[in-house]
């Protein structure tokens, strides 16, 4: 009884902490979806400045099975849901798995901006995810993080079903998506970012990390997120309370305050924008000194969102499926 008290003393500290009440910001949990971020967006404004570019987009095959709109959790009624693409070719063995978390600010965006993908990932011999999860509209953080987590245990619940192999699992997350990723991968194993609502008596545990502009800290000198001073920022709106307000809780829920306990390798893909990928390199010295590879790939003169456009999508993908096939087979 004495544990069990405990345990719900230390959670109610921790929503706290989170909600910080004195300063919490209610005014972004309207339960509309923002549509402000999608890929038509993210070209509109690239092509201001770079002219010789395209969108990419959906690139349906033969060699992919595809499997959409499967539901992976359902919270108070709240059906969320989960895309799988893996290759149509049958195989003796199971394939290594990528989930994919679209990017927004945690507050946009949706899992079909990464179709394009997750269908050339499946072409290379991966299952690949994607994944829907509540974003700052309909619930504060850390809920996100669980719905990521919650997405892994189903993947590994249904591994036979699609083809997959559980002990070879990667995130890759995009923008917001490549900081939860990375939240996500330092993590592992960690039971107070989890909430096992859903598959229960599978692990979150994943065995590599790409992170494709994600920030590493909200509270490092190189981050801007957190700047209130002209509107709410997306970070803001995602804790439901500001940096100054409650720092603990912003440095607590950046990937490099606790990146002395991973273990899993890590992919960086990064845009010519610095402060897309703040912490980085404090982050990999870590991961040095650990002895964990770690690599990382810049396009030179690129905006945040060249992961979605050509021509960087191709030598995205190829970055991508390379680092796979060195940690996986």
């Amino acid at each position: 009884m004495m544990i069990k008290a405990i345990k719900k003393f230390s959670i109610f500290i921790f929503i706290l902490s989170v909600t910080s009440l004195h300063a919490q910001i209610k005014s972004g949990l309207t339960g509309i979806r923002d549509t402000s971020f999608s890929n038509h967006s993210a070209y509109l404004h690239a092509l201001k400045s770079h002219k010789d570019i395209s969108l990419v987009g959906e690139m349906p095959s033969a060699e992919v099975k595809e499997s959409r709109d499967l539901v992976y959790c359902t919270i108070g009624g709240r059906k969320l849901h989960i895309d799988a693409f893996e290759p149509a070719a049958k195989s003796g063995k199971p394939h290594p798995a990528v989930l994919i978390i679209h990017g927004g600010g945690w507050r946009s965006g949706n899992r079909g901006q990464h179709i394009p993908l997750a269908q050339s990932l499946a072409k290379a011999g991966y299952v690949a995810y994607t994944v829907e999860y509540r974003l700052s509209t309909e619930a504060l953080y850390p809920a996100a993080i669980y719905d990521v987590k919650a997405a892994l245990r189903w993947i590994r619940s249904n591994a036979k079903k699609y083809h997959t192999n559980p002990g070879q699992l990667a995130v890759l997350g995009f923008s917001a998506g490549g900081e939860m990723a990375s939240f996500v991968g330092v993590t592992s194993g960690n039971p107070k970012y989890e909430d096992k609502s859903c598959s229960k008596g599978f692990s979150s545990d994943v065995q590599a990390v790409i992170d494709v502009d994600g920030t590493l800290s909200f509270v490092h000198p190189e981050s801007s997120e957190g700047d209130d001073s002209r509107s709410i920022s997306a970070g803001t709106y995602w804790f439901g309370v500001g940096r100054k307000d409650n720092p603990e809780l912003w440095a607590d829920a950046s990937p490099l305050k606790h990146v002395e306990n991973n273990k899993a390798p890590f992919l960086f893909i990064n845009s010519s924008v610095d402060r897309m990928h703040a912490g980085r390199d404090d982050f990999r010295k870590v991961l040095d000194k650990n002895n964990i590879y770690s690599e990382v790939h810049t396009f030179e003169a690129s905006p945040h969102t060249f992961c979605l456009l050509n021509p960087w999508f191709t030598p995205t993908v190829n970055y991508i499926t390379a680092f796979l096939d060195k940690v996986f087979k």
